[in-house]
């Protein structure tokens, strides 16, 4: 006979319990400290969670259950392990709605926005925002795209360097650095590239080139 194969909910609470032996008090404090507002933070190393994650593969149904949960390491999991091409941008924007901090919106850019379909309209919309959550998430995946080798097209590039040198003039620190990254990661696209930002950046008295 096979043996039964565990439910979502199921697969769910043991990953739960599997965090606590991986607690790192320390981290969890400095965090609280630093503002991270979870219902739950064990201060698990990211290290850890990829191992994790590996072990798991790429699970929606999984990934959905974890992300409900207030609890950090739930949340960073669920980022690692959900399928770029399978996740709707409806999900993506309930999820970017519920992201409250910076580490969060690093670790979703890093590990799944980054490489959704629609990555580059998410972005453009997120660089455009009123939120500073929204802003960083927009600059962190649009300067991986462009890590990528992907090149705007002209509205695409006077819509990013108009909202990169916003940020970088009125921007909160986070967005500002995110900004000034993704920025670099534009000129380094080739001597046209290049050349736009930095007169861009002249024009607007900011020396970073």
């Amino acid at each position: 006979m096979k043996p039964r194969t565990m439910t979502t909910s199921e697969r769910l609470k043991e990953i739960k319990q599997s965090f606590r032996p991986m607690m790192n008090g320390v981290a969890s404090q400095s965090m609280r400290e630093k503002g991270a507002d979870y219902h739950i933070n064990w201060g698990v190393s990211v290290t850890n969670l990829r191992e994790m994650a590996n072990e798991i593969g790429e699970d929606y149904d999984l990934a959905i259950a974890l992300w409900k949960e207030n609890v950090r390491e739930c949340k960073i999991l669920a980022t690692m392990i959900m399928p770029a091409d399978k996740i709707l941008p409806e999900v993506v924007d309930i999820w970017m709605e519920q992201t409250t901090s910076q580490e969060m919106a690093e670790m979703a850019a890093f590990n799944l926005y980054q490489n959704l379909p629609f990555a580059a309209e998410k972005a453009y919309r997120w660089m455009a925002s009123d939120k500073p959550i929204y802003q960083l998430c927009g600059f962190l995946v649009i300067a991986r795209l462009f890590m990528k080798g992907q090149t705007p097209n002209e509205r695409g590039i006077n819509e990013f360097i108009d909202q990169a040198i916003t940020a970088l003039q009125d921007g909160e620190m986070m967005v500002k650095k995110a900004a000034m990254q993704s920025l670099l990661r534009f000129a380094d696209l080739g001597l046209v590239y290049e050349r736009i930002a930095q007169s861009a950046t002249k024009k607007a008295d900011l020396d970073i080139f």
